[in-house]
């Protein structure tokens, strides 16, 4: 007879099952969820006694999901949307609040508004744990997941099951050293330069990158990074160009010059746009503790808007 049957089955084991589902690795769905490796071998042990399966088996140096976990992926988080459901009732007050979020953003994103966006929280919440994760070229899966409360990207994901709010709009600019050049003056001197751009570690480029050549343009890219906190290094002291978002000129980019990109089509045909938006799951759409705090993501976006105006 089983130690465990399924009245021992609680939220905490739920969310260690999609944490190293997810993961792919105790080790790290440890450390997702701030736990010791021996706790959460200890969970796994008593689920797979819940479960009447191995959930997951030794694969090469890792672990891999069983069929049977696999197909418990979805009632597993179902069961937790109606945990939570069941337990926020029906207001919200953040002062009485213990919130633990996870929002994916690329580092531009990242450092635009998550630090304003956690002092805010901070403020008015009881306590915050909030987890920034990458976000690549965002997909739906993420938010179907659960793998975070909240994405922001100028490129969200679609699907009938996710919905997504504007929250500003930027442009591409052209920076550069000016203790090593000048701006570039002519459609000509910007491409026949070297530049500096990000391509992502899944092998995406960015979206300005890929609008440039879809229109005919071809640049010499001397450096690509996987972020952009890895321009700088390469930019500073050297007669290259990176065209990036202007909004990056008040952290980032603040000991580089800055000028208009030459190019009459990135103006005229938007290839210079940057919008960025938030994106969620339906399933949140009516809680109230993510209601308020979308309106606290739109209260940071704004203040990175309104910043840029008083320059």
């Amino acid at each position: 007879m089983n130690r465990f049957d399924h009245l021992a089955l609680d939220g905490h084991g739920l969310q260690l099952f999609l944490a190293v589902l997810e993961e792919g690795s105790v080790t790290a769905a440890a450390t997702r969820l701030g736990l010791t490796q021996s706790a959460v071998s200890h969970g796994l042990q008593k689920l797979r006694e819940i479960a009447h399966d191995p959930l997951f088996v030794k694969s090469g140096r890792g672990i891999i999901a069983t069929a049977h976990a696999r197909a418990l992926a979805e009632p597993a988080r179902q069961l937790l949307d109606r945990m939570q459901a069941f337990a926020r009732g029906a207001a919200f007050d953040p002062a009485t609040a213990d919130l633990d979020l996870t929002i994916a953003a690329n580092d531009f994103q990242r450092d635009l508004l998550l630090p304003t966006l956690l002092r805010q929280l901070q403020a008015a919440a009881r306590s915050v744990r909030l987890r920034a994760i990458p976000s690549q070229l965002p997909s739906a899966e993420m938010l179907r997941e659960s793998r975070c409360d909240l994405l922001i990207s100028p490129v969200p994901p679609s699907g009938t099951d996710v919905l997504q709010k504007r929250l500003l709009s930027d442009r591409y600019v052209c920076y550069f050293d000016a203790a090593m050049r000048q701006a570039p003056r002519s459609a000509e001197d910007y491409l026949q330069a070297r530049h500096v751009t990000v391509v992502y570690s899944d092998n995406e480029r960015l979206q300005f990158d890929k609008r440039l050549e879809a229109a005919g343009h071809r640049r010499v890219v001397a450096v690509s990074v996987p972020n952009f906190s890895g321009v700088p290094a390469f930019l500073r002291g050297s007669t290259m160009l990176a065209s990036m978002p202007s909004l990056l000129r008040e952290g980032l980019m603040r000991d580089f010059a800055q000028a208009a990109i030459p190019l009459p089509e990135v103006a005229r045909q938007g290839i210079g746009d940057l919008p960025m938006y938030m994106a969620w799951h339906r399933r949140a759409q009516d809680d109230p503790a993510h209601i308020w705090l979308r309106a606290q993501v739109e209260r940071a976006a704004a203040s990175a808007v309104a910043s840029l105006k008083e320059e």
